[in-house]
């Protein structure tokens, strides 16, 4: 074993791999299981303002479940993170759609979005079908499925962890379509090696999973996220079935989405200060996003457009009307 992964599997470097890996797996092994939060029955009771829509469309086969708010050609696109929901930007759908067309989706296997475990889950048990992977293209065809459902020609995408890697590789597919990304705490880069990969991933795939979740979600939240925040968040990630974040996780561990590849629309990072992030790291996103407004955030979260809900609006606001993104 390298000096470098044995200090990348010591506990403080786990934490890191959490951070950077949308804060993923082996918290487990670090620290002892604590007891589980109480799920939340229905996570997204509360998701819908006066003036939301709720809709459903299908890929694949599947059902995906996504919430409008306004009219129009052009929308901002909310992707939540890794076992998350669009419950998640609950704090941002007023401000937003006081001024935009906005939508936010469940992803395949998240929130009420269907969850198969298989391609054709209606075979007979003796004739297995191929298992449904919930890899980032997945995702970003669920998302260009929900905008030509919703009539959207063009959006400003906002990724939030995992969402991040999501609408680069929608990006990659569908430029014309893609006005702009805001990143939410994610990542345009790979987050350690082949071997560290499988190793967490392997975490969650035990019985404790769900408290291998519960531990790693407490670790990476912020001194000040609201504990009915915390709360909504814990329920979501329970609501999320353990195939579908087994699978997500082998997504977004796939080389192929972590290409060289420039992103040549505008793109607005809002980062949580980490102290384990790289020093270069702006640079290293500038390396891939050239057109890219980089700010790092102190004293928050992973969380942070629920932790710090006007700022995270205003700033995103802002980028939006200094480059004249969308049409109001």
């Amino acid at each position: 074993m390298t000096n470098k992964l044995k200090h990348t599997l010591m506990p403080k470097r786990i934490l890191h791999l959490y951070r950077l890996f949308f804060f993923a797996l082996t918290l487990v092994f670090a620290f002892g299981m604590a007891p589980s939060a109480r799920s939340d029955p229905n996570p997204d009771k509360d998701e819908k303002g006066p003036t939301a829509e709720s809709h459903w469309t299908t890929l694949d086969g599947a059902r995906i479940h996504y919430v409008n708010y306004g009219k129009g050609s052009e929308a901002l696109v909310l992707i939540h993170g890794w076992t998350c929901n669009l419950d998640n930007w609950r704090d941002q759908f007023p401000d937003f759609a006081a001024r935009y067309r906005v939508i936010a989706l469940d992803l395949p296997g998240h929130g009420k979005s269907d969850k198969p475990r298989f391609k054709n889950e209606a075979v007979p048990k003796n004739q297995p079908s191929p298992p449904f992977v919930y890899s980032m293209d997945l995702f970003a065809r669920a998302v260009e499925a929900v905008m030509r459902d919703a009539k959207v020609k063009r959006a400003v995408l906002v990724g939030h962890s995992m969402g991040t890697p999501v609408a680069r590789q929608f990006y990659r597919k569908y430029p014309e379509k893609t006005l702009a990304i805001v990143i939410v705490d994610g990542s345009l880069r790979p987050f350690a090696d082949k071997t560290v990969m499988d190793r967490l991933i392997e975490g969650f795939r035990g019985a404790n999973y769900k408290e291998a979740v519960s531990q790693m979600l407490t670790a990476i939240s912020g001194p000040t996220l609201p504990a009915e925040a915390r709360d909504r968040i814990k329920a979501s990630s329970f609501n999320t079935p353990q195939h579908v974040l087994v699978s997500a996780m082998e997504g977004m561990a796939d080389p192929s989405i972590w290409g060289e590849d420039k992103i040549n629309v505008r793109v607005l990072a809002i980062m949580a200060k980490n102290p384990f992030y790289p020093p270069n790291v702006e640079a290293s996103f500038r390396g891939i996003a050239p057109n890219m407004e980089f700010q790092m955030w102190n004293d928050v979260g992973h969380f942070i457009m629920m932790e710090k809900p006007k700022e995270f609006n205003a700033a995103v606001m802002q980028f939006l009307d200094k480059n004249k993104l969308l049409k109001k």
